[in-house]
């Protein structure tokens, strides 16, 4: 096939490279046992009520979901604080991503990204021909409200902030956030996918500002990763230019359904963050590596006096699989992510790097 038929903006798309499946290391190493730590996945899953969703079986899956869904805005706005009117949904924060970025990257747009942070949004912004301009955030991996605005020109559309941060782990204040937000008309959009795990979150700001768009998402506190459910919380302006771009039927009958069912059951959502929350400090107590502190259901940790490759390596060998850092932007090839996992696996991954270490 003739190459030359692709947009020229695809040549400079990086891949996003996945960490491996636990099949994967087990086919690769010969092992029987293996514990994945990679993914920021909630290792508890979703409620009770959403199996029970599931096996009632009626789903009549030959016809197409329903395009508007005012039932989950309601709960989700009733979840949020938030006006129902303001939400959208999307497959996943991705989805609804991609959908902003539509709405407002164009050739030679400047996209404002603070490094290290989730490689997706580096993908969209070489996808729509935007160009991705890097904040490096400071030593200890924060970004401050001057960082971003002394980076801010004319050309810039869109300022991406995930908090909190993946893979970093911190939030930023919402003192930051509001001056940045008052510093320019470009559209920030702040990712909020673990803001179930933080101290804190920018729902407050939510309708108090015309460019502020927060992203969430059903995949990590909920537990809902493989049904893709995201949805934003977006100004009223820009939310009938949405759903005119928006792939139709985006969410599917079942993901609905269980979206629904997970909402109603926000004390299993409760429990399992505290306990993730919980056993993400006795982590972090107990590595015996450098490790930051972090907001979200994972960490970051520096793997000195070996690479990331090399621990990485030493611990799949062992049938743990973490997220190495080398392939994100604005690491130095010492960055791992951890994932937090249940008591046994933790434990096991405590003994392991001990071993290591």
């Amino acid at each position: 096939m003739n190459e030359r038929l692709l947009r020229e903006e695809i040549r400079d798309v990086p891949e996003y490279v996945p960490g491996k499946s636990i099949e994967e290391v087990k086919k690769e190493y010969g092992l029987k046992n293996v514990i994945k730590l990679a993914s920021n996945e909630n290792p508890y899953g979703p409620s009770e009520k959403v199996f029970e969703e599931i096996r009632r079986g009626d789903w009549k899956l030959n016809r197409y979901p329903p395009v508007e869904v005012p039932e989950l805005k309601v709960r989700v706005g009733e979840y949020t604080g938030c006006n129902p009117d303001q939400i959208v949904f999307g497959a996943g924060v991705d989805g609804v991503l991609e959908t902003l970025f539509k709405l407002f990257c164009r050739k030679g747009d400047e996209i404002l990204i603070p490094i290290p942070t989730f490689p997706y949004y580096e993908i969209l912004t070489r996808v729509y021909g935007g160009k991705p301009v890097f904040v490096r955030r400071d030593k200890k991996y924060d970004v401050t409200a001057e960082m971003i605005e002394s980076r801010i020109s004319r050309k810039t559309k869109m300022i991406i902030l995930c908090s909190p941060n993946n893979p970093t782990g911190n939030s930023i204040p919402n003192e930051e956030l509001s001056e940045v937000l008052e510093s320019t008309s470009a559209i920030v959009i702040v990712d909020e996918a673990y803001a179930e795990f933080a101290d804190w979150n920018a729902l407050s700001l939510a309708g108090k500002f015309d460019n502020l768009i927060l992203t969430r998402t059903f995949s990590k506190a909920f537990g809902l990763a493989g049904l893709r459910i995201g949805y934003g919380i977006l100004p009223d302006w820009i939310v009938p230019h949405y759903m005119r771009v928006n792939p139709p039927f985006s969410l599917g009958t079942l993901s609905i359904s269980c979206a629904l069912k997970a909402l109603e059951d926000l004390d299993h959502v409760s429990r399992t963050v505290e306990k993730i929350k919980e056993d993400r400090e006795w982590l972090l107590r107990k590595v015996p590596f450098r490790a930051f502190p972090s907001q979200a259901n994972f960490f970051m940790m520096d793997t000195t006096p070996y690479t990331a490759d090399e621990l990485s390596e030493k611990l799949l060998r062992k049938g743990i699989i973490i997220r190495n850092l080398s392939g994100f932007r604005g690491t130095d090839g010492h960055m791992v992510r951890i994932s937090v996992g249940r008591e046994e696996e933790n434990r096991k991954l405590i003994e392991a790097m001990e071993e290591i270490a």
